[in-house]
C-alpha cells in the first residue's frame, strides 16, 4: 500500500470510527425521545457547529455552489456576494434562520423517522448541514425580498417627501454647507456628529437610524433637535455680542 492509498484508508477508517460515535451518542438521545437536557445539549454544539459552517460557506461564497448542485439557482448578484463577504451580522442573521428552519424537520427525518444511520455513509453533522443547505435557499430568497420592499420604501419615502426646490443660489447652498462642515469639528458627542454628518451627505432618518445603531427615527429627529437649537443658540450670543 502506497503513501496515497495509507492516507485515504485512515481517513476512510475515521469516518466509519466517527459514524459509530454518531450512532452511541443517537441511541441514547433515542432512549430520552430526543427531547430533554441531553438533547438539548447535543442540539445546542449542533447549531454552534452549523452556524459557523454557513457562516464560512457564506463568506466564500460556497453556500451557493452547494445549493446549485441540489437544484437551487439563486443566481446572486455581485453585491449579494459582497454583502455576505463583509457583513458578519447578516451571515451570523442568515445562519441563524437557516438553523431554525432546519432543526425541526432534520429530528423528524434523522431520528423520528430513522433516515440517518452510521451505515448510511454521512456523520450526524454532514447530514444535519445537508437539511440546512435545503433551507437556506428559502431564507436567502426571504432576505433579497425584503431588500427590495425596503429600497422601494425609501424611493417612494423620497419622491413623497421630497424638500422643496431651494431659492438659494448654488453658491450660498456651498458656503452653507461648508458651514455646517466646519460646525461638526466642534460637536463633542460621536453620535451626534455622526447624525448630522449623514444628513448632509442625504441619507433618510431610518438610513440613519439604521447606520448609528438609534433605537427610533424619533430619537434621530430628537439629536438633530437638540443640535440645531444649540447652533442658534450660539449663533444669538454672537449676535447680541
Amino acid at each position: 500500500m502506497d503513501a496515497r492509498q495509507a492516507k485515504e484508508a485512515r481517513r476512510m477508517q475515521a469516518s466509519i470510527d466517527r459514524r459509530m460515535a454518531d450512532g452511541r451518542i443517537v441511541a441514547m438521545l433515542r432512549r430520552d425521545g430526543f427531547q430533554g437536557r441531553l438533547y438539548d445539549s447535543f442540539v445546542d454544539e449542533l447549531v454552534r457547529y452549523g452556524i459557523s459552517v454557513l457562516r464560512g460557506w457564506m463568506h466564500s461564497g460556497y453556500i451557493f455552489d452547494l445549493v446549485a448542485q441540489r437544484g437551487f439557482g439563486l443566481h446572486p448578484h455581485e453585491l449579494d456576494l459582497e454583502d455576505l463577504a463583509t457583513d458578519s451580522d447578516l451571515r451570523e442573521e442568515l445562519a441563524t434562520m437557516t438553523i431554525a428552519r432546519a432543526l425541526p424537520r432534520f429530528r423528524r427525518q434523522a431520528f423520528i423517522d430513522r433516515g440517518w444511520s452510521p451505515e448510511g455513509g454521512a456523520s450526524i453533522t454532514t447530514y444535519f448541514m445537508g437539511a440546512c443547505a435545503y433551507d437556506f435557499p428559502n431564507e436567502f430568497r426571504r432576505h433579497r425580498a425584503a431588500e427590495t420592499r425596503q429600497h422601494r420604501a425609501l424611493r417612494r419615502e423620497k419622491e413623497l417627501h421630497q424638500p422643496p426646490v431651494s431659492t438659494l443660489s448654488v453658491a450660498q447652498e456651498v458656503v452653507g454647507n461648508m458651514s455646517v462642515l466646519d460646525e461638526l469639528q466642534e460637536i463633542n458627542d460621536p453620535r451626534i456628529q455622526a447624525v448630522v454628518a449623514l444628513t448632509l451627505d442625504g441619507y433618510s432618518q431610518d438610513e440613519i437610524r439604521d447606520l448609528v445603531g438609534i433605537t427610533t427615527v424619533r430619537a434621530v429627529e430628537g439629536l438633530l433637535y437638540r443640535w440645531r437649537t444649540k447652533v442658534k443658540q450660539i449663533q444669538r450670543g454672537d449676535l447680541d455680542d
